[in-house]
């Protein structure tokens, strides 16, 4: 049952504020079904979870160094480092020094992981309508700001 929202968590103790009111258990519940709903066409693929992330990164910022991918995918690195090497494996993606610092190196996605990442995306979009159903555009172009104002309120990086 859902218990009355209040400003401060840290005023009311989570047994009284209830896991409908507490944004991450619902955020953490929220992308634990769209993971699982991806699942199925991610194991067709050869995919595990951070691999797939990777991709849809690259989809969109093809060439980032290693270390924001990290953070875009909301992967450790050293989860990343062993995906990356199965994808690279794979010939899905490539990895090259960085031209102006050779400590640092850039992951690129090739023919093959963007064929990968095109035949996930259809999945990921009606996963993605799925959580949107029912909510009309300016109920979701509020809620997508708000989970904007959040990360930067937490974010530790400049993106």
């Amino acid at each position: 049952m859902s218990k009355p929202s209040h400003d401060n968590a840290d005023e009311v103790p989570l047994e009284q504020l209830g896991l409908d009111n507490f944004a991450p258990y619902l955020m953490n519940r929220i992308m634990g079904r769209y993971n699982a709903a991806l699942s199925t066409e991610m194991a067709a693929l050869g995919l595990t979870t951070p691999q797939m992330r990777s991709l849809a990164v690259l989809s969109v910022i093809d060439g980032i160094l290693i270390r924001e991918l990290a953070v875009y995918a909301v992967v450790q690195q050293s989860t990343l480092s062993r995906a990356l090497d199965a994808l690279v494996r794979d010939g899905m993606v490539r990895r090259e020094t960085d031209a102006t610092d050779s400590r640092a190196t850039r992951v690129y996605l090739t023919e093959k992981g963007r064929e990968a990442y095109e035949r996930l995306w259809p999945h990921m979009a009606a996963s993605h309508d799925a959580m949107f159903k029912g909510i009309d555009a300016a109920e979701k172009e509020a809620f997508v700001a708000t989970l904007r104002t959040m990360l930067r309120n937490i974010r530790k990086h400049d993106f």
